[in-house]
């Protein structure tokens, strides 16, 4: 699915045909598909509305207007048949059925950057909430949103919430000015709380294990920590250094070459095969140690500094994480979770925009914001050059939840990678 102003177009993942194509009242701001893939949501913040399009039967649509009470974030419930709408000012969540047509309320939903958090086999929703300035959390029962359990959290500020894939432990963190993570149970038990240091700038990002046995802890001071699943105690840190001394650890340094054109191939080619043909060429070298990656210097006068570890994923056979120190821009780290050590640096000649696994093998894809795509599997690297028209400025890409396929998107355009899968 993807929007053009107030048009939603559902194309054909393997042909890229056109299969539907709907017309809402404005210009569209959000879209989302339902679990089963059998819905498909539109949501347009500036007039509160939200347009809901089916795609077994193209002549029936929903529309859900929360008319004075505004929107500001819309999404699905896990079952695909439910919608909760967020008005503005946090003031409440609105749950809308599609099936019986009722309308339940939340209020005191919390205005952070991760309020809501569903289990993954979606019978739980956690639900941060602010009420007489203190934090709290509600947890409810997705089946009939009844409100299953409700405790104050040990928090200043709480800044996100996010469940263990194994749906028995919430995770709870605090604003970046106050270092704290506390582990929560499914029956409001505190089971840990974990703090690294203080009076300094704290936790920036987290990721969970595939596997729920480790938590991983993006900070500020430029360090992942891991906690184990047992004692919810660290097990190890991770340090993002600038020079790399370690003779064990790969460095894949990107390089630029210039085409090579046969004469032959130049008598009229294709605009796109033409326009590949002279762009510039990139591969990996294996740089010798030590290597000296490119830092950037902080403003420290400036809200959100660039600096420390802004993202970090689990590879889905839990073996591999990747994460990105945020004043180091053009590299990646890859960590052998097994031996917990280091394993693979990529250094780009651009800063890292996005990086993703492919849901079903360890295969990292990146982008830089220009024209390639770039891929790593424990067998090497590759950088791929797409072969379009003019300028394709690659600003983040999303895996099919196959592997075979990958979306890449710029600014305005998108357009899809095949992966040829090895024969087994």
């Amino acid at each position: 699915a993807s929007c053009v102003q107030y048009r939603l177009v559902i194309r054909d993942v393997n042909t890229l045909q056109i299969l539907q194509l709907y017309t809402c009242l404005d210009q569209i701001q959000y879209i989302e598909w339902s679990s089963d893939s059998l819905f498909v949501l539109c949501a347009m913040y500036k007039r509160g509305i939200v347009q809901v399009w089916s795609l077994e039967q193209p002549d029936w649509h929903c529309k859900i207007d929360e008319g004075s009470a505004g929107l500001v974030a819309s999404c699905w419930s896990p079952d695909g048949r439910h919608i909760l709408n967020t008005t503005e000012f946090h003031l409440r969540i609105t749950v809308w059925s599609l099936c019986t047509k009722s309308v339940s309320y939340i209020k005191y939903p919390k205005a952070c950057q991760q309020g809501i958090a569903f289990t993954k086999d979606g019978r739980y929703m956690a639900l941060a909430e602010r009420r007489d300035c203190k934090d709290f959390i509600s947890l409810f029962v997705c089946s009939d949103w009844q409100l299953l359990r409700h405790f104050d959290t040990e928090t200043q500020d709480l800044f996100g919430i996010e469940w263990a894939p194994n749906g028995c432990v919430l995770a709870v963190w605090d604003t970046c000015l106050e270092y704290k993570i506390l582990l929560y149970s499914l029956d409001g038990r505190l089971l840990s709380t974990y703090r690294a240091y203080e009076w300094s700038l704290g936790i920036k990002s987290i990721a969970w294990s595939p596997s729920s046995q480790f938590l991983a802890i993006g900070s500020y001071d430029e360090k992942v920590r891991i906690l184990n699943h047992v004692t919810w105690k660290k097990i190890t840190e991770f340090e993002h250094p600038a020079i790399i001394t370690n003779p064990k650890i790969i460095v894949y340094k990107e390089v630029e070459k210039s085409p090579s054109v046969e004469t032959e191939r130049l008598s009229f080619p294709p605009r796109a095969l033409a326009s590949s043909l002279f762009s510039t060429q990139s591969k990996y070298d294996i740089s010798e140690v030590p290597v000296s990656l490119q830092c950037v210097k902080p403003i420290a006068d400036k809200a959100n500094p660039k600096i420390g570890i802004g993202m970090l994923a689990f590879s889905p056979d839990n073996c591999f994480l990747a994460t990105k120190n945020d004043n180091i821009p053009n590299a990646v780290w890859i960590w052998d979770i097994q031996k917990l050590k280091l394993f693979v640096v990529l250094e780009q000649l651009c800063a890292i925009q996005s990086f993703q696994w492919d849901p079903r093998q360890p295969r990292l894809a990146l982008c830089t914001g220009n024209g390639k795509v770039y891929l790593w599997s424990p067998a090497g690297c590759v950088s791929v050059q797409v072969p379009v028209e003019g300028d394709f400025q690659i600003l983040s890409l999303c895996w099919h939840s196959s592997g075979d396929s990958l979306a890449l998107l710029s600014k305005d355009n998108f357009c899809v990678c095949y992966l040829e899968r090895e024969e087994a």
